[in-house]
């Protein structure tokens, strides 16, 4: 039985079909772990156990519900960020903007991908992949602009000292400044520019997040892959009731 030759014809048939079977389960099976991974490091945050300090910076962590970008002030005795990333660079900056986000992500899903609807794919496959090079995204804003999406990142000056040379270090800027990417932005107040790196699925836009707030000793999971792990033990910001509304 099943020697025929009906059955021989099948039994590539079959073998696609099983290979095909295999690799999903595999991918399935691969992302659960991942998953799982690192949601239960977020439980085990790294500096828990040091001592708070006395917040000298007004910094926040915004989460868009899957990016996250560090936020400062642009102007304090520490830092100038206007160095590094000059009104020149941005096709209008509103004058009250006294705050600069910034994040870090691939280059093409960057420049390509401004809503969610011009995802593909292709695009998608490439940067999980590490196939693309990276920028940095940088914006001008107002307070009222980020602080219902905002949880409050609590710096001394020493923390925010070395944040801030984690994100300078995170990109060329020969003689100081950037190096920005010419006719490419968003809005007219965020440009992007030049970074290091390659993004994969192990270093994500909030791992460069989670990484930095690591390395100044900010309570964080040792491994940041979604936007609500960067976060989670930051407490939100408190929205003003006309911003609220």
């Amino acid at each position: 039985m099943g020697s025929g030759p009906g059955s021989a014809q099948l039994n590539p048939v079959w073998r696609i079909a099983k290979a095909i079977g295999l690799a999903t389960a595999v991918v399935l099976a691969l992302t659960c772990v991942y998953i799982v991974v690192a949601f239960a490091l977020v439980l085990f945050p790294a500096n828990a156990g040091q001592a708070r300090q006395a917040s000298a910076v007004d910094a926040y962590v915004i989460a868009y519900g899957a990016h996250t970008d560090l936020v400062f002030p642009v102007i304090t005795a520490a830092m100038d960020w206007t160095g590094y990333f000059p009104a020149a660079d941005f096709a209008k900056i509103p004058s009250n903007a006294d705050y600069i986000a910034i994040g870090w992500g691939d280059r093409e899903f960057y420049l390509n991908t401004p809503e969610w609807k011009d995802l593909t794919l292709p695009r998608a496959a490439g940067a999980l992949a590490g196939m693309h090079g990276t920028l940095l995204h940088v914006t001008y804003l107002r307070k009222a602009d980020f602080l219902e999406y905002a949880h409050v990142l609590p710096l001394s000056a020493e923390q925010y000292a070395m944040l801030a040379a984690y994100v300078t270090a995170s990109a060329p800027h020969p003689g100081g400044r950037m190096l920005a990417v010419p006719g490419k932005s968003y809005t007219p107040q965020d440009a992007f520019y030049e970074a290091n790196g390659s993004y994969n699925m192990f270093k994500t836009c909030n791992t460069w997040v989670g990484t930095g707030l690591l390395q100044a000793g900010v309570p964080v999971s040792y491994w940041t892959p979604f936007d609500m792990l960067v976060s989670w033990h930051l407490q939100p910001a408190t929205v003003p009731a006309q911003i609220a509304k």
